[in-house]
């Protein structure tokens, strides 16, 4: 099993071992999906080490500091600057058009 986080900003996806609590905004695949997910075009995919593939060497803990950067972006909940919002005046009714269709004999 893997998690998969997005984070548009940064047009990047990370693909890293299953989260271990409930986090909106990511996905949890099979290996099958995991590995055969991929990204559009111009966008960069962080593939980190699961349970089921381990890595090949040590140090792999910048890689996962840098996961934990992306995911912590993608969840941010900045406040956004209020919308300012002027009154729009009363449109007037519009008066109906005249019928456009006409009963044509045979």
């Amino acid at each position: 099993m893997a998690t998969l986080t997005y984070v548009y900003a940064d047009s990047t996806a990370v693909l890293g071992p299953l989260a271990l609590s409930v986090v909106p905004g990511t996905y949890d695949l099979c290996i099958r999906h995991a590995e055969s997910t991929s990204v559009p075009i111009g966008w960069e995919v962080i593939r980190l080490p699961t349970d089921a593939a381990p890595a090949p060497g040590e140090g792999d803990d910048d890689l996962m500091a840098l996961a934990d950067a992306v995911r912590q972006i993608g969840l941010r909940d900045d406040e956004l600057p209020p919308i300012q919002q002027t009154p729009v005046p009363p449109t007037p009714p519009e008066t109906p058009a005249p019928p456009r269709l006409r009963v044509v004999q045979d």
